[in-house]
């Protein structure tokens, strides 16, 4: 049976997604002391975080909005729902595809920019609509930085349209790999994928590695008249060099979903108001994901999709289980069983994996963990946070 667990929603999180919260779970916008926070778009940055939080959940893919490194010093794990909303995303970018090929935002605003009766309306349109003549997608090359759950999506249904894609991923995992189509042409860096495509899609995280990937030294290497499409993160693509790739012909258009003062009415850019994941689908598929796996932290302390923590997944065998967080330090297990065996503890199963300079350690054991014991762990140079288990 779950305990009672007090969840603070900070966004309006879907009905569906929380409905996989357990029922004795008391969950609203104003609770007090949390013991969980779920998220979507509100920033936590400025927030005070109670000391109660001992986990925050985003639905969503991207945690800008989240302190990572304070909540990891904690000993805190922010979850998310990466490929949750991977399908809206890629319906997006194939949209945008069209729209860069065919012009139709441009198109669309002539139209509306038409005046007097039908047949002269009907009389400009036919007289203005070889200004807005585009391509057609079969046969061109679509290049792909970035090849997770949206990238490999946006591959494959771009081959389905008849495109040739090539691909770039130096941090390619071993299930986004086999998720890719055979058809995908593999690159060994940005540059390869830039020169060689006539439309180009990122799909990466922003990261300090990433800023500004697209700047004007790689635009410079682009075909004349690229399509370029930033569905993924404001800041992966420098604005200011973009507007330059337009002036100079080096770009035809830029199509995103980031908003910026910058770009605003500037010639052969679209920017949409960030509606990669929003549809009814993916916020539900988010808040499920993200639902499920806060429970099983706060209940069994299994980890799954957390972005500072190590996946650990560790099946009840026994009613007692206690669960660390800790630095990635010499001598952690060594400690943590010497304390358990001092205190007449046998250790029935115990799993430890690490993640850069985060570990993480689930133990159980055959009987009651005493208050004394948890405590000891504590104070163990290092631990970032102890939690002890116990099935009710």
């Amino acid at each position: 049976m779950a305990s009672t667990r007090r969840i603070l929603t900070l966004n309006a999180i879907s009905q569906t997604g929380l409905a996989q919260l357990p029922a004795s779970y008391v969950v609203g916008a104003d609770i007090a002391q949390p013991d969980a926070i779920l998220v979507r778009s509100a920033k936590l940055h400025d927030m005070i975080i109670p000391e109660s939080v001992l986990a925050i959940g985003r639905a969503g893919a991207g945690t800008n909005n989240i302190p990572v490194p304070a909540l990891s010093a904690r000993g805190v794990p922010v979850f998310n729902a990466p490929g949750a909303n991977s399908n809206a995303v890629k319906e997006l970018v194939i949209a945008g595809l069209l729209m860069g090929a065919r012009n139709l935002i441009p198109a669309i605003r002539f139209v509306e920019g038409l005046t007097g009766d039908d047949e002269a309306m009907q009389k400009a349109a036919e007289a203005g609509k070889k200004t807005f003549a585009g391509t057609e997608l079969p046969g061109r090359t679509l290049g792909v930085i970035g090849l997770g759950a949206i990238g490999s999506l946006v591959a494959d249904a771009a081959i389905k349209l008849g495109m040739n894609v090539i691909g770039f991923d130096p941090a390619i995992t071993v299930e986004a790999a086999w998720r890719l189509p055979a058809q995908v042409r593999k690159a060994n860096s940005v540059e390869e994928v830039v020169k060689a495509a006539s439309f180009i899609s990122v799909h990466v995280p922003l990261l300090e590695a990433t800023r500004n990937l697209i700047n004007a030294e790689r635009i410079a290497l682009m075909q004349p008249g690229t399509v370029l499409l930033n569905f993924a993160r404001e800041g992966i693509v420098d604005n200011t060099a973009v507007l330059a790739g337009l002036q100079s012909g080096q770009l035809h258009a830029y199509i995103n979903d980031f908003p910026a003062v910058a770009l605003q009415g500037q010639r052969g850019v679209v920017c949409l108001p960030h509606l990669g994941a929003s549809t009814m689908e993916a916020e539900e598929n988010c808040a499920v994901m993200v639902a499920r796996q806060v429970t099983d932290y706060l209940e069994n302390g299994n980890i799954l999709n957390a972005v500072n923590f190590p996946n650990i997944d560790m099946a009840r065998e026994s009613a007692y289980r206690v669960a660390i967080a800790n630095a990635n330090v010499p001598n952690m297990l060594g400690q943590i069983s010497t304390a358990m065996a001092q205190a007449g503890l046998n250790i029935h199963t115990m799993v430890n994996k690490s993640r850069g300079e985060m570990a993480y350690t689930l133990v159980d054991v055959d009987s009651v963990v005493p208050d004394s014991v948890v405590k000891q762990l504590c104070a163990i140079s290092g631990v970032l946070a102890v939690r002890y288990l116990p099935v009710e």
